[in-house]
């Protein structure tokens, strides 16, 4: 029966018998999260802990510091303290180790049991605490048929991750796995059709980046036969089991079918970088693009190798402990960039109590081996807030974007068949340039001709070859001591439809262009990526076109994150 129900706008703990010898309690509240604050969808959570009554009593994942005292006056009344036996944790977080806290001091005698990474936790606070490790395969004995079987599932996020079966109720605690943030009276998911939308979107919140983990957490969970799922937040899956678990796999399977990927790396002393790294993750998930994290804590060298060599792009965040990145991100930034091919786009987050020198460090780092970086290093001061976490996502959208448009420069535009061009036309079609504008001056006259056909010639002097045909009207450039500036365009923004392959005598594309003279005479296009000045040392004829050979005399990069305009030709016998 339902105990304790108050109005939505207060927090209350809501009690029932779900199975023999077995309670829920679950703490809700109407408001916004205060322990996902990634969780941008506000429709409030409930997070549940279970008792069971056997000859020994076992409460498992009592709530977040922010139910503590409710809850704990709520336990009171369910049973005394002094005969619970034990606290099973699904994981360990600063918020839960305060509610442990107060049920110690008042009940002494209790064993935590919970898995290694999150003893480890614990005991780096609370060395007293009497706390039994459990594997998988262990079990422990509560009397009257309950005799519960342990399932580590650790994930990058959740290292101490840890599920608990009772074969007597077939009741499989999930804890984090197969929840909902959203508060409601009801217990079970009788009504589970009404909560596909917030279920999937819990799952892309703390699952979509750790899809790997999450498959391997299914297959160890899948033999044990159990008739339901209780986990940490929201309804109890009774109706709709099977259903979620085929679901959980489906959305699995949709983050691995990406066709860009990324790696998201970090380490978190705090958990702070980690909800950074979460929130960045559904910017990039939001925009179609895969995510794999992986918590460099715990993970190995040749995982993260792997990860690194397979991915399109790569994300690293990283607390700063003593002015200094933890050593897990020194050795994986090694990792990167001894593994990480150039053409990769990189990106940089962390956060930091008052200097942030490892953010600094894995930037400069990866600016010196000359990685293009797909949003400016994210620097957030202690704990994140709702605006810095809505800058992350923003990040891990941009990111996204600039994958695409990397993929989209380096995959051909259009296929052609062998049947429709000529076969050797069609290869040499392959060559691809640097799509420019070159502008020349005669007296008071500017003129502008776009081409690709530039290629860089030579180190010392520093030297450019360019082609142009007969019929292109660039008399300024065919004779040596001519001067011109190279204005190399950038991806994305369309100056080149001012221009054509062959300018005509008085026209004047420069009139609605923002330009500027170079020290040469001639103009700048002041939306172009870079540009250089040229000075014309030879010349010489092959075939339709005469192929000139220019010294740079100086130049400048305008835009330095931007990317470099392509062109793409179908056929090598036209431009």
């Amino acid at each position: 029966m339902l105990h304790n129900t108050l109005a939505q706008s207060q927090r209350d703990v809501q009690v029932a018998e779900i199975s023999s010898h077995t309670t829920i309690l679950r703490s809700r509240t109407w408001d916004r999260l205060k322990f996902e604050v990634e969780y941008a969808r506000q429709r409030g959570t409930t997070a549940n802990s279970y008792l069971i009554w056997g000859d020994r009593t076992a409460l498992i994942d009592p709530p977040g510091e922010s139910f503590t005292q409710i809850f704990v006056q709520e336990l009171e009344h369910q049973i005394d303290l002094a005969k619970l036996d034990y606290i099973i944790l699904g994981h360990v977080n600063p918020n839960r180790i305060a509610t442990l806290t107060v049920l110690l001091e008042k009940a002494p005698q209790v064993t935590i049991v919970c898995s290694k990474p999150a003893a480890i936790a614990l005991k780096a606070t609370h060395s007293n605490w009497k706390i039994q490790v459990v594997r998988s395969d262990d079990t422990l004995d509560l009397g009257q048929g309950h005799h519960l079987q342990f399932i580590p599932v650790p994930t990058p996020r959740w290292a101490d991750g840890l599920c608990t079966y009772d074969p007597q109720t077939q009741m499989l605690y999930t804890d984090k796995l197969f929840g909902v943030h959203l508060c409601a009276d009801e217990i079970v998911d009788e009504n589970w059709k009404q909560l596909d939308g917030d279920r999937r979107y819990y799952f892309d919140c703390l699952y979509a980046a750790q899809a790997k983990q999450v498959e391997a957490a299914l297959d160890k969970i899948a033999p044990f036969s159990a008739k339901a799922y209780a986990p940490g937040h929201g309804a109890i899956v009774r109706y709709s089991l099977s259903r979620l678990s085929h679901d959980y796999r489906q959305w699995c399977q949709q983050q691995k079918s990406q066709e860009l990927r990324v790696a998201l790396l970090y380490a978190s002393a705090y958990g702070n970088t980690a909800t950074l790294a979460q929130a960045i993750a559904q910017g990039l998930i939001r925009s179609g693009v895969a995510v794999e994290a992986i918590n460099c804590e715990q993970a190995e060298p040749t995982e993260i190798t792997r990860l690194v060599e397979m991915c399109d792009g790569f994300i690293i965040g990283s607390p700063t402990l003593g002015g200094h990145a933890p050593t897990q991100i020194q050795t994986a930034l090694g990792l990167v960039l001894s593994a990480a091919a150039k053409t990769k786009l990189a990106g940089v987050f962390g956060s930091y109590g008052w200097s942030g020198e490892a953010i600094d460090l894995i930037e400069t780092k990866l600016q010196d081996a000359n990685y293009r970086f797909g949003f400016e290093p994210i620097r957030v001061r202690f704990s994140p807030d709702a605006t810095s976490l809505q800058s992350c996502e923003a990040a891990g959208a941009e990111f996204a974007q600039a994958l695409k448009t990397t993929r989209k420069l380096r995959s051909p535009r259009q296929v052609i068949a062998p049947t429709q061009i000529d076969r050797t036309a069609q290869a040499i079609g392959r060559v691809v340039g640097s799509l420019c504008v070159v502008t020349t001056r005669s007296g008071d006259d500017h003129s502008g001709i776009l081409t690709s056909w530039v290629s860089q010639a030579s180190f010392n002097p520093p030297g450019l070859m360019l082609s142009v045909a007969t019929d292109q009207n660039a008399e300024q450039l065919t004779s040596p001591g001519d001067r011109f500036v190279l204005n190399i365009l950038k991806e994305g923004r369309n100056l080149r439809r001012h221009f054509s392959s062959h300018s005509q005598p008085g026209m004047n594309p420069f009139a609605t262009l923002d330009t500027q003279l170079a020290s040469n005479g001639c103009l700048i296009l002041n939306d172009a990526l870079a540009f250089v000045e040229c000075t014309v040392q030879q010349r010489m004829s092959c075939g339709d076109r005469w192929l000139i050979y220019a010294t740079v005399d100086g130049g400048q990069v305008l835009e330095p994150k931007g990317i470099t305009a392509i062109a793409h030709r179908k056929s090598g016998s036209s431009t």
